[in-house]
This record gives structure tokens, sequence and C-alpha cells, in this order.
């Protein structure tokens, strides 16, 4: 059960995260307030008839009374005539003056909460883009898509109907009481008595009974993620001929699911029944003792009526608190999760809304001068000490080493994705971080193994190296990438779509699209992160062909697993445990048979 527990998180909507009401809480949660202030007059406007409407509200009970009254010829009100006709116009005068400031209030409140909910979705996103990677790798996808969707629909919930229904309620809470004072202090005084415990029994009830219902769904999940992992992995079910295994263990879950729902359907019948019985219970004690009032002559039959009708609005108000006080905490929790993100320290990169021109150019010379490095999620383990070469302006240098010898770092290194903690990494004889981050990301370019392609045409993602690019660049681009012919081969050309992650098209026409890309940023320094490697033996010809031509005059630093791609190259640097074992060209580094590159040879040789 090990695996289904597991997995049961994605199996049903996480509830988003309550938090107690504090003073901290809520200064966190001014912050998503301020992004009201943009929008504070027709906010302010929207208080004004949601004020209006439940003072019309608390009317409709008086007029209710009076028409009761009416009807046997007694007056409730001295400036109203106790004429059926006449209270009955009022009624409908009021309830169209009601729909109106109704109308307005939502429309109003929805307008400022989706307008601000917009700036807030876009300033977190603008942050999320300027966050340094170092963030993204301490993080799940999920759990930040979670922050944009779940939490801030959260918060969109509390903004348009939340605060709004709180405020409502709570006007409608204290008008009501005021009214039943007015009305019948002796009637008031017996629900006031009654209500309270009424409230407080049904509030402890409804948290046990929501307790049990996630523990049911929690099961359910459970069994459904059985489910999930069985069909994803049929093949392993069915050679090992578990399929009976997997069915014991799907029904042992499906009795768990059934007898914690069982218990929840029990007491939620019991609950069920203790509101019946109490609702009503207090309706027959408030008409019974109101009955003896009106038969004494202390109360008219219309003022019973009101009072009955307050009583409900008094009672629903009561009633209706602690969902709205759980849903503030729940906005709570989103608005710390969502400043979090608001709070977290950027990389120094300005986002622009268009290209902006490279300021400072590079030729192409790299040097990694004494650098010191460990990751920050890893900071026991010391990935370089010390590390030092350099590579002349446009000439390759080929990087190998075993797994784990720090050939990917020094391309995450070169794009300044991460800060050494020692030394320095040069272009042009100058320290990186002199240069405007933004240049320098402007003026490198990456075709990685695992080619990412976004969910567009094929022109949009060779377009990404080059967002103003024409179509006769796009074009060129493709051509010398050797990816032209296959692109208008398919269907709709360019403007075929690679479907999510370009699934539509082999790993060989990503690697084309991906290195027509690079050749339309047109970059100083150009880095193959083992860009080959995945491919069969025609598609790397392809490639190797494209990567050829995109490396004409410019640094290229490849890093490679399969030697054969790389025995061209300027200069092989040879990585060992973050050091640098061997620097030379290939035919210098053959003849060292004691060497670690001469070892790498000689394995891949026997494994092809």
């Amino acid at each position: 059960m090990a695996r289904g527990s597991l997995n049961s998180g994605s199996a049903r909507k996480p509830d988003v995260e309550k938090v107690k009401i504090s003073k901290d809480s809520l200064k966190k949660a001014g912050q998503i307030w301020s992004y009201i202030k943009p929008y504070g007059g027709k906010f302010f406007i929207g208080l004004i008839f949601l004020f209006l409407s439940s003072i019309i509200s608390l009317a409709f009970p008086a007029l209710v009374g009076a028409m009761v009254d009416a009807a046997q010829g007694k007056v409730t009100f001295d400036w109203l005539e106790p004429d059926l006709t006449t209270v009955g116009l009022y009624s409908f005068i009021l309830l169209l003056g009601l729909s109106i400031v109704s109308f307005f209030r939502i429309r109003l409140f929805v307008e400022v909460a989706e307008k601000a909910l917009a700036d807030i979705r876009r300033d977190t996103f603008k942050r999320l883009l300027s966050l340094p990677i170092e963030f993204f790798g301490n993080r799940r996808v999920g759990e930040l898509n979670s922050r944009l969707s779940s939490d801030l629909s959260q918060i969109q919930d509390t903004l348009t109907t939340t605060i709004a229904e709180m405020i409502r309620q709570i006007i409608l809470l204290i008008g009501g009481i005021a009214l039943l004072i007015t009305v019948s202090i002796k009637l008031t005084l017996l629900n006031l008595s009654i209500l309270p415990v009424l409230i407080i029994c049904a509030v402890l009830f409804g948290k046990f009974i929501r307790n049990l219902s996630r523990a049911a769904q929690d099961k359910l999940a459970d069994s459904n993620s059985i489910i999930q992992e069985t069909l994803q992995g049929i093949q392993n079910v069915k050679a090992f001929t578990t399929e009976q295994y997997e069915h014991n263990r799907y029904s042992l879950a499906l009795k768990d699911v059934i007898k914690i729902a069982v218990k929840a359907a029990t007491f939620r019948g019991l609950f069920a029944s203790f509101i019946i019985f109490c609702m009503f219970g207090g309706i027959v004690v408030v008409i019974w003792y109101g009955s003896s009032l009106v038969q004494s002559g202390q109360i008219t039959v219309g003022e019973l009526t009101t009072y009955i009708l307050y009583s409900m609005f008094v009672a629903g108000s009561m009633g209706s608190f602690p969902e709205l006080y759980a849903n503030i905490q729940k906005a709570l929790g989103a608005s710390e999760r969502v400043i979090e993100i608001l709070d977290e320290k950027t990389e120094n990169l300005s986002i622009q809304e268009s290209q902006k021109p490279v300021k400072d150019k590079i030729e192409g010379e790299l040097e990694f001068q004494n650098v010191l490095f460990r990751y920050p999620s890893r900071p026991d383990a010391l990935i370089f000490n010390g590390l030092n070469f350099k590579v002349p302006l446009g000439e390759k240098l080929a990087i190998v080493g075993p797994s784990g010898a720090g050939k990917s770092t020094i391309a995450s290194l070169i794009l300044q994705f991460y800060t050494p903690e020692g030394g320095h990494v040069l272009f042009d004889s100058k320290k990186a971080e002199e240069y405007d981050l933004y240049d320098l990301r402007k003026q490198i370019a990456i075709v990685p193994q695992d080619v990412l392609l976004f969910g567009g045409s094929i022109r949009d993602n060779i377009a990404y190296g080059k967002l103003d690019a024409t179509e006769e660049e796009i074009i060129e681009a493709a051509k010398k990438a050797n990816a032209h012919n296959f692109i208008t081969a398919l269907g709709e050309g360019y403007n075929t779509l690679v479907g999510e992650r370009g699934v539509k098209l082999s790993g060989g026409q990503r690697q084309r699209i991906a290195i027509a890309r690079a050749i339309l940023k047109d970059p100083a320094i150009l880095i193959l992160d083992e860009a080959t490697s995945s491919l069969d033996s025609e598609s790397e010809r392809l490639v190797q062909q494209a990567l050829e031509k995109l490396m004409v005059g410019r640094t290229s630093i490849i890093i490679a697993h399969r030697l054969s791609t790389i025995k061209e190259a300027n200069k092989i640097l040879v990585l060992d445990n973050g050091q640098v074992a061997e620097m030379g060209t290939h035919d210098e580094l053959i003849k060292n048979e004691e060497g670690l590159y001469f070892h790498l040879i000689q394995l891949q040789s026997i494994t092809e």
C-alpha cells in the first residue's frame, strides 16, 4: 500500500492550507490588499451598494408583518395605511430597489477582484520568470502551478464573495438583533438563550463531519492511485502474473473506503436529524411563546410574523460565520504562499516588454579562473575546487569525463544560472558580474540533449531565438540546420503544431529545430550539451552536419559522451571529480595510455 499513498496526493485536489488569523498573517495579507488600492473608488462604491442591499433586506420582514396586519385591518406603522395593495406596492418597490443595488454590488466587486487578481497573476508570473535557477531546483512545478491556480482562485473567491458576504452577514446580524429587540424584548431573550447553544453544537458537529469526509476522500484517493499505477505498469503486471494480487489490493482499499464512507454517512444522518430537530424545535418554541403573547395582546400577528422572519435572518447569519471564517483562513494561507514568491530575491535581470538591443557585446573568449563551486541545494558536495581553463576566440573546446564530473555544471556557470563561490568566469577577460545579465545570455546559445519545444508551431519555436525574425530569416536558419526539407514535407509546413514538448516530432527533428533556433540567435558562444548522444546514426549525421555549420566562426563548448564526435575539437578538456585531469587535442591525449581520456576511449570502443 506504500505505493498508493505516494500517489494519493495527485488523485484529488489538495485543500488550501488554513492559517490562524493573527496580526502577522493579516500584515502579509495586506500586501495582497494593496492590489485593491488602484480600484479603491469602485470598491468603496461597491461597499455602499452592499450596505444598501443589506438594509433593504432587513426591511422585508417588517413589510411582510405589516401585510399580515393589514389583512386584519390593523396598523403596524403609523405612516403606512392598513391596505394590502399599498403594502404590496411598497414591497414591490423595495424588491426592485434590492435587485438594482444587488446588481451593482456584484458587478463592482467582481470587476475589482478580477482586475486585482489579474495584476497579482502578472506580477507573480513575472517574479517567477525573474527568479534564479536555484529556486526552481528546490521546488516542484506542480507546487508553483498550484500557487498560480488554486491559491489565487482562493484569494479570488475571498475578494469577490467571502469579504462581501462577511460584511453583509454582520450587518444582517446586528440589524436583525436590534430589530428583534424592537419587535419583542421577551421573544429576543428567549432566542438569545437558545440560539448560541444550538450554533456551537452545530459548528462542532459540522467540523467532525468534515474531518470524516476528508478521511473518506483520502481513502478513495488511495484506491484510485492503485488503479492509476496498475494501468501504467500493466506490462509488468502481466509479465509477473500479478493480476489477482492487484485485484485483491484494490478490493482491500475499497473495503476501507466503504467502511469510512458508511461511518461518515451515519454521522451525517445524525447531524441532519439534529439540525432539523433544532431548527424546527426553535421555530415551534418561538411560535408557541409568541402565540401566547399574541393571545395576551402584547404583540400582533404581523409582529410575530416579522419576528419569526428576523429570527431566521439572525440564525442564518450566525450559522454562516464558521464557513466564512474558514474561507478567510484559507485565503490568508493562500496569500502567504503567493507573497513568498513575490518576496523572493530575483536575478539581476529586468524582464523587457520587447527584446532590447545588446549594449555590451562580447567577442567570445571564455575563461574559468580558479572557480570554486557547490550547488546551493547540496552545500556539502564540492563540485569544483579551483577549476581553470581558457577557450580562445572562435575555438572549439570539448569537455569529456565520467558522469558526475561536472560537465553540465560548466554550461550552467557559463549561462550564469549559478554564481561561483570563489574565482571568476571571464568573457573577453572581463568578469561575468561586470556584464548585464541580459547582455550575456543574449549572446550565448545552448543546444541541449533533451530539447524542449513549446506547444506552438515550428515557426514559433524557431523564432524563439529571435522573436522579431522575418520569414526569410526563419527559413534560412532552418536550411542551415538541415531542417527545411522535413519541415516542408509536413502537411502544414512551418505552421505545423509540434504538440506538448514537441512530442509530434522525432528526436532528430527536435534537435534540428533547436539548432535552427540557435542559428537565428547568432550567439558569440555556443554550448552543445550532448546534443547528439540520444540519436540514431542517420539523425546524428544530419544533426552533426548542422552543428558544424553552426560552430563556424564562434566559440563552441562541446559537452559529449560520444567521443567520436569531438575529435576535431581544438582542445579537449578531461574532467574527473571536478578537476582538470587532462587537456589537449585528441591526437595528444590518445598517446597517453595511462590517461583518463585513453581509458574512456577504450571503454567506448568496447561498448560500441
